[in-house]
């Protein structure tokens, strides 16, 4: 996101950023809370997610190195939406409010990767919406595991290890259904040798059969 910047630009931001490390399970914002800056992703795992008023909570997205988080709420100068809490230890930068969007101001470049990455934000839910009402729990489980091993799996292994580690309820989460159905469907995909499973490690064996079963308009 910041490669763009030129070295006054870049120094500004590194200048004025705090960089923490954050255990598993620490919250970075709660849903409601004032923006005061956004947060950068510099190693580890972090879940966006929102709480129903029931308690139960659903994963919008994870993040990964390099990602930024935060930045739609200060520029719309509202509260938080959602909540980010890290899923595996991380080294989290935080940038305050006044140096970057003073850097916003700064750099075209800059403000235009913000532009395509909230554009991108919406279309990733506008197909969430659709996935949710059109394709199966099956479906949607099968496409999430490829998601995971495109963005999570071990480089060169075949076959490719998921090198994240997600609850089942986690994973149930990220496609909006049942721990249970989760649980089934998983024993169903290693009974199907699609996958298998270490714990709560899962390996791809069959990464066409998924391609294959997660597309439901084929």
């Amino acid at each position: 996101m910041f490669s763009d910047l030129t070295e006054e630009q870049a120094c500004n931001i590194s200048d004025n950023k705090n960089m923490i490390s954050h255990r598993k399970g620490q919250v970075l914002y709660y849903e409601g809370a004032k923006p005061l800056g956004v947060f950068c992703v510099n190693s580890g795992v972090v879940k966006v997610y929102k709480t129903a008023s029931n308690g139960k909570e659903q994963i919008i997205h994870l993040t990964n190195k390099g990602g930024l988080l935060g930045y739609s709420a200060l520029l719309g100068e509202e509260n938080y939406s959602n909540s980010a809490m890290v899923i595996e230890d991380a080294k989290i930068c935080f940038i305050p409010k006044e140096p970057f969007l003073k850097t916003i101001i700064s750099s075209g470049p800059f403000f235009t990767k913000l532009t395509k990455a909230l554009s991108q934000e919406i279309g990733v839910m506008e197909e969430k919406l659709v996935d949710a009402s059109q394709k199966s729990i099956r479906e949607r489980l099968a496409y999430l595991l490829l998601q995971l091993a495109s963005s999570y799996g071990l480089d060169g292994s075949e076959p490719q290890q998921i090198n994240l580690v997600l609850s089942r309820e986690e994973l149930a989460s990220l496609i909006g259904t049942a721990t249970e159905s989760v649980i089934r469907l998983l024993s169903e995909f290693k009974k199907d040798k699609l996958i298998d499973l270490k714990g709560k490690k899962i390996i791809i064996l069959d990464k066409s059969g998924l391609v294959k079963l997660s597309d439901f308009y084929a």
